[in-house]
């Protein structure tokens, strides 16, 4: 599949109107089972490792993770299918602003609270790539359509109840999601046994300037924190968090009524 096998106009219509599109099945089924095989075994041996960490996003369920060189064939795919030239054209970028990451969805994972990536004045384009199988059961992740196309502080997003057009994106093994970074969404909770992870490729981030996206950690895995830090308070707000949500939202919604995060530089 090359960028010219894909209707441009149309996709463009839709990822300006909706802030995101999906592309089925760009990516092989074997390289991407490789890929996770090679996730999980290495979850399994850091879990038990001196580089584990409390808190970080382990105990609400949803990590980070920087794949390495493993997802150097995901990407290669990607070019090869055009998507990297598909995307360009939906929103210009930096071409050696590329990032290579993922989330790690764990088992027994919560509802993450809706945001964006990034901030409103900095846009970037993210390419998801679907690792496994993913749908309501193991985490698929809840998109809010059009929400890119302005700006919402915390408060106007709930209390103009915008979640209410969340979107579910179920997907298959090889489809690409391709989202700008202001479109709101969230994280999802995985009730299957098995992690889910999902591929993340960021392009045109302002701080991200280099010509291999696989130098990093000398191209290993690497799981790390998200959202929350893994030091004393940050275990302590991950815990309120996951067991009284509503805490963590009143404190959003009134933080957000006297400043601008997300907004302002």
């Amino acid at each position: 599949m090359k960028s010219s096998s894909f209707d441009v106009a149309a996709l463009k219509r839709t990822f300006d109107e909706e802030g995101y599109v999906v592309l089925p099945g760009v990516v092989s089924k074997a390289e991407l089972t490789s890929v996770e095989a090679r996730l999980r075994e290495e979850f399994s041996t850091w879990q038990s490792s001196p580089a584990a960490f409390r808190g970080g996003g382990v105990l609400s369920g949803h990590l980070n993770c920087y794949p390495g060189d493993i997802a150097r064939g995901v990407l290669d795919e990607l070019k090869r299918a055009g998507v990297l030239e598909l995307v360009q054209q939906f929103f210009p970028t930096n071409p050696r602003a590329i990032r290579m990451g993922c989330n790690f969805n764990l088992p027994g994972s919560v509802e993450q609270h809706y945001h964006m990536d990034g901030i409103y004045l900095e846009s970037f384009m993210i390419v998801n790539i679907c690792v496994v199988d993913t749908d309501l059961t193991n985490g698929a992740i809840e998109l809010a359509p059009q929400t890119h196309k302005r700006f919402y502080r915390f408060w106007e997003f709930a209390a103009g109840r915008v979640a209410r057009t969340g979107k579910r994106i179920c997907m298959s093994q090889g489809d690409v999601l391709i989202r700008i970074s202001t479109l709101w969404h969230r994280g999802m909770p995985n009730r299957s046994p098995k992690a889910r992870p999902m591929l993340a490729l960021t392009l045109g981030e302002k701080q991200v300037d280099t010509h291999d996206p696989f130098a990093f950690n000398d191209g290993k895995i690497e799981f790390q924190a998200n959202w929350f830090r893994t030091n004393l308070l940050g275990r302590l707000r991950e815990r309120t968090t996951v067991h009284a949500p509503i805490t963590y939202s009143a404190y959003r919604f009134a933080r957000s009524l006297i400043g601008s995060k997300g907004y302002d530089f």
